[in-house]
């Protein structure tokens, strides 16, 4: 019986999938001991053959694929859980690829007792080299983009509200329930608010950390950064002391820009402030844009950077607004069960 098994959500992941694979076969831990199960959302491109090649030329890793109709990540990796036969639980992206040593450091840190669920920094990177995904993966990384995330920016070691991904003992989910399937983004980020609610730890070590690969292009990351802000109001509404100062600053800007557009008609002072606003913003981000240029000899990055961040901005601010004032959506405690 494998003592890890690392559970992969997945869907049409044909470029990065084999990337991932070779990262796992490459864990200094001891390879006999890993599962590998992919919950895919029945993909139509090449993702199951890749797998299927791989596992071919690599048999000494045990690789299983199970089925994710709903193709929802929470779904995804309760159908992972399932299958589960390991004692540790790795969770990965198939965006994502994992230093050589993050699984033993991962069981290391869970033997020492740091946290109930452990986890480190992505090393964010473009998906591709063109002048716009450098972009956004260097937006997706810097301060002005997320804030205080340590899990993008780095850190010491310590207990954290969230890690990205996780790795835990399989009794932590007798504990606190399967990953909630009606809430479709923010699942780690919930998740975790139980762990901490049932008075675990979320552990953060810089040492374990893996590589992320950003979204491509613009209309990709709206529609990522739109997603993330609806289900974070669903999270609000069950869970409000969970919001920090990084994720308030954007729905906060937005609310404002709609208040003094709709203000400027009547109020003589509201469209100096909106310019006001809009020009301290744009100064900011184009100053960002010039650092992050010359620190990373990148020069597209002055007008990349600045567009990448305000279109994360703009996407999560709005979402989170248009989630917090409409109708909520009926979710249910069926990751509680």
């Amino acid at each position: 019986m494998p003592q890890v098994s690392v559970i992969v959500p997945c869907y049409n992941e044909q470029e990065t999938i084999y990337l991932l694979l070779e990262a796992i076969y490459a864990q200094s831990f001891p390879r006999s001991q890993v599962e590998v199960i992919l919950s895919d959302g029945m993909s139509t491109d090449q993702t199951r053959e890749r797998v299927r090649s791989f596992q071919q030329s690599h048999p000494d890793l045990t690789i299983k694929i199970v089925d994710n109709p709903l193709r929802a990540i929470p779904s995804a990796l309760n159908r992972a859980l399932e299958s589960a036969q390991g004692e540790v639980i790795v969770r990965l992206d198939a965006h994502s690829v994992p230093a050589h040593n993050y699984i033993e450091r991962c069981q290391a840190l869970l033997r020492a007792g740091r946290g109930d669920n452990v986890g480190g920094v992505w090393q964010i990177r473009p998906i591709n080299d063109t002048w716009i995904a450098r972009a956004i993966a260097a937006a997706a990384s810097h301060p002005l983009g997320v804030g205080d995330a340590q899990y993008r920016l780095g850190g010491k070691a310590r207990p954290v509200d969230t890690v990205p991904f996780g790795a835990f003992h399989r009794t932590l989910v007798d504990r606190v329930g399967l990953f909630d399937e009606n809430l479709l983004t923010n699942e780690d980020y919930e998740f975790n608010a139980r762990i901490r609610q049932a008075g675990g730890v979320i552990w953060f070590d810089p040492d374990i950390r893996s590589v992320y690969f950003a979204r491509p292009n613009l209309s990709a990351l709206a529609r990522q950064y739109t997603r993330y802000g609806y289900w974070k109001a669903q999270m609000l509404r069950r869970y409000p002391n969970t919001l920090r100062w990084r994720q308030l600053l954007p729905p906060l800007f937005v609310a404002a820009l709609l208040i003094l557009l709709i203000l400027t008609p009547w109020l003589g002072i509201a469209p100096w402030l909106l310019l006001l606003q809009l020009g301290l913003y744009t100064l900011s981000l184009f100053a960002a844009g010039m650092h992050s240029a010359i620190i990373k000899k990148d020069p597209p990055l002055v007008i990349g950077l600045p567009v990448a961040i305000a279109t994360m901005h703009l996407s999560w601010g709005a979402a989170l607004l248009w989630g917090l004032i409409s109708p909520p959506t009926q979710l249910n405690r069926q990751g509680n069960r």
